[in-house]
């Protein structure tokens, strides 16, 4: 029999996520979860403290722009990355990777850097607009994940740290709200907090600890 088309494989991924909550997989990614809990709130309280020093400098409209649309092309090509290199690794083709590592990191990183702040944002009372990167400037989103992507294919044994993507994502999501919110930070610190521990927390963790199953060679056991 012939290779299974990029579209079989990906349903193939798919069936297999669904296989591992059936096999009990559920509470070992809860787990993961929990424990990688205590880094992500470490990445939040950096966040506060450098929103708190934005705050007092008086950093400008136009710096915390150009400083959220660094970190999150960032964030995409370090998630093309993880998120290529594994699929690749477990053995599936060129162009199933290519498809998986493009449009998950985009969507992984657009749910944690924009659409979760800015629901955080509107919860807090802050007058925060959304800006989607993809469909505003693709141009900056694009270029960063095939770059994530392509290096994911030459160099699949490639490795970013956890822990430097968990502060990446707090940083890129923190000048989210700084660039797009209009309101008096300091006394929202406390819930600032809340805000970027869960918009890291389950998005990040998710590719770092999800994918890593889902792609997994050999089979899932009961």
């Amino acid at each position: 029999m012939g290779s299974k088309s990029p579209g079989a494989k990906i349903l193939s991924t798919l069936k297999r996520g669904n296989r591992l909550l059936q096999a009990g997989q559920f509470a070992n990614i809860a787990a993961e979860l929990k424990r990688h809990a205590p880094f992500t709130a470490l990445g939040a309280l950096s966040g506060i403290a450098i929103m708190a020093l934005v705050v007092l400098i008086g950093l400008s409209s136009n710096i915390n722009h150009t400083i959220f649309h660094s970190l999150h092309p960032l964030h995409i090509a370090l998630s093309a990355i993880v998120i290529t290199a594994l699929y690749r690794k477990s053995g599936g083709s060129i162009w199933a990777a290519v498809a998986i590592g493009f449009f998950g990191s985009v969507a992984i990183c657009t749910l944690s850097d924009i659409v979760l702040p800015y629901l955080g944002g509107t919860l807090l009372g802050a007058g925060i607009s959304l800006h989607i990167c993809f469909i505003e400037h693709p141009w900056f989103v694009i270029p960063a994940a095939f770059a994530g992507v392509a290096i994911g294919l030459l160099s699949p044994e490639t490795r970013f740290p956890h822990a430097g993507h968990v502060l990446v994502s707090t940083w890129a999501s923190l000048f989210y709200l700084t660039a797009y919110g209009v309101t008096d930070w300091l006394p929202l610190l406390p819930l600032v907090f809340v805000v970027l521990f869960f918009a890291v927390w389950v998005p990040c963790c998710t590719s770092d600890i999800i994918f890593p199953l889902l792609f997994r060679k050999g089979p899932v056991h009961h």
